[in-house]
């Protein structure tokens, strides 16, 4: 294992153990370092590492602290890796959410608060029968978040949070085909929303499960 590897395993089991805890400050940089037997330089790079990752908060002239370690904030780091993706890989990301989605939308049915509910119903009626793929893809990024808070797990929900982040939505909706991905798409949310109304968890996740596949059909290449 590399040095650096290694204060980073070292730093993560004082974390795992309760030694440090969220919103902790770190020990001095040299009382740290003969503690875990790590050189300074090797501890350095193992906090810059960390810090990337949102584990640790270095603050200038104040010292470094362990973050709050919410899941949302630990997964940010991986939304690089969603945003970066090639287009081609966009099917694979899909195929995620088909996994998740679903059964995020059916927690939601016994979780979500009515009040959540009259307001995606007030969002849908404004869009109109003939939105823009702009527009549109706006109201869909927003709708499926108020539907993975609404399962109550903030785990789930910065997961699909991640997978279907703006730049997702725009390669997602740059290669849908056209208007009738746009009124197959209201058609669905509509027929999820009403599930949500009813309660009816199954209803919820099947149309929830047939959104996701229409979107991944819609980018397939067409022989």
């Amino acid at each position: 294992m590399a040095v650096t590897d290694e204060a980073i395993e070292r730093i993560k089991a004082m974390i795992v153990s309760g030694a440090l805890r969220p919103g902790d400050r770190l020990p001095k940089e040299s009382e740290l370092a003969a503690e875990l037997g790590l050189s300074r330089n090797s501890l350095r790079e193992a906090v810059r590492a960390l810090s990337l990752i949102r584990i640790l908060d270095v603050r200038q002239g104040d010292g470094t602290y362990v973050t709050s370690l919410e899941p949302r904030l630990l997964l940010e780091a991986m939304s690089f890796v969603v945003d970066l993706h090639r287009d081609d890989t966009a099917l694979e990301f899909l195929a995620v959410r088909r996994i998740l989605e679903p059964a995020a939308t059916a927690m939601a049915c016994a979780r979500i608060e009515e009040g959540e509910l009259e307001l995606l119903e007030e969002r849908l009626a404004a869009l109109g029968q003939d939105p823009s793929a702009q527009e549109l893809a706006a109201a869909d990024l927003e709708f499926h978040r108020a539907i993975a808070r609404g399962s109550g797990n903030p785990v789930l929900c910065a997961l699909l949070d991640v997978l279907s982040g703006p730049t997702t939505g725009t390669r997602i909706w740059s290669g849908a085909d056209g208007r009738d991905a746009i009124a197959r798409t209201l058609h669905e949310h509509r027929a999820v929303l009403e599930a949500l109304r009813a309660r009816d968890a199954e209803a919820a996740r099947s149309w929830a499960t047939v959104h996701i596949v229409g979107l991944e059909r819609s980018l397939r290449p067409r022989p």
